[in-house]
């Protein structure tokens, strides 16, 4: 598979986590770092996504926002 998205990540699925329709996907990207996505449950099924797996978290956004209080 190629994807013109160049933020990719790759690292190993430390933690699925499913909720009713919604998955909660944890990717350990090395130096203490986790990405968390968020896709929904057939993703994961078709994606076939366990702990312990490898995986990329890809970022695509047109925005980043910060703020502080």
């Amino acid at each position: 598979m190629k994807i013109s998205a160049r933020n990719r990540l790759k690292g190993k699925i430390i933690e699925v986590k499913k909720g009713a329709t919604t998955a909660h996907v944890r990717i350990d990207i090395g130096g203490g770092s986790i990405v968390t996505a968020s896709i929904t449950n057939d993703a994961v099924d078709e994606l076939g996504l366990a702990v312990g797996g490898d995986a990329y978290a890809v970022v695509k956004a047109s925005d980043v926002m910060i703020a502080v209080d």
